[in-house]
């Protein structure tokens, strides 16, 4: 069965760096599931208008298509139940669902404040333009005026991971003793800065670190030998 999944790649093709993409990617690899990474820019619309509409990731099952990363990862587990599970049960995927908007409201606002930059500095020339007017009508500044004062930014965005924090202190991932959805959710934020920021986001004390760590090794070290910084 032919399987691509359509990613948000920088200037090079390589340079993976989508929060939501890695999500998709993780869950895939988590259910030992092959997808052929298909690189996508901002400014390629064309591209995906088969899926109608116009945001990665999009995904390419056979002859079903499914885009948002949510939405793909519900459509794996159903899609393939005999594969390692992502939930773990419908509780565990409602909880995951509430988790998904913490972090796409909490943890992503904060972060975008320490990147914004990185992010523009690694695009082409087309999808410069395109990002640096779509976000600067977003935020009603320039992207240099957004990301100003980037020390108390990233005290912020450090601040707004407390919870997962206090979780990882007394277990190994957000899903327990082993990787769930949830666990890909958060770790998609840290791989949209591995692939385009130099900065260091978290003291080396931090009980996010080795969390991170085994994220980055898990499935033969998907995400650790993607293209990026040292973390």
């Amino acid at each position: 069965m032919a399987r691509k999944l359509y990613e948000l790649v920088g200037a090079e093709d390589d340079r993976r760096f989508s929060p939501y993409c890695w999500r998709s990617r993780m869950a895939l690899a988590h259910k030992g599931l092959e997808a052929e990474s298909v690189p996508w820019h901002f400014t390629d619309t064309d591209a995906i208008k088969f899926s109608g509409q116009g945001r990665v990731p999009v995904l390419v099952d056979g002859d079903k298509t499914v885009f948002d990363s949510w939405n793909i990862a519900t459509y794996l587990e159903d899609r393939y139940p005999d594969k390692p599970s992502l939930f773990d049960g419908l509780t565990s995927r409602a909880m995951a669902g509430f988790f998904n908007s913490w972090v796409d409201t909490t943890v992503h606002p904060a972060l975008i404040g320490v990147i914004l930059m990185d992010v523009y500095d690694h695009l082409g020339a087309a999808d410069q333009a395109y990002f640096r007017k779509s976000r600067e009508e977003r935020f009603g500044t320039t992207l240099e005026a957004f990301v100003a004062d980037g020390p108390a930014k990233l005290a912020a965005f450090r601040q707004a991971l407390q919870p997962a924090r206090i979780t990882l202190a007394k277990q190994p991932y957000l899903g327990g003793v082993g990787p769930q959805y949830v666990d890909y959710i958060l770790f998609g934020a840290f791989q949209w800065a591995r692939a385009i920021s130099p900065q260091h986001l978290l003291e080396a004390d931090d009980p996010i670190v080795p969390w991170r760590a085994r994220l980055l090794d898990a499935h033969g070290g998907l995400a650790g030998n993607a293209k990026g910084y040292p973390v």
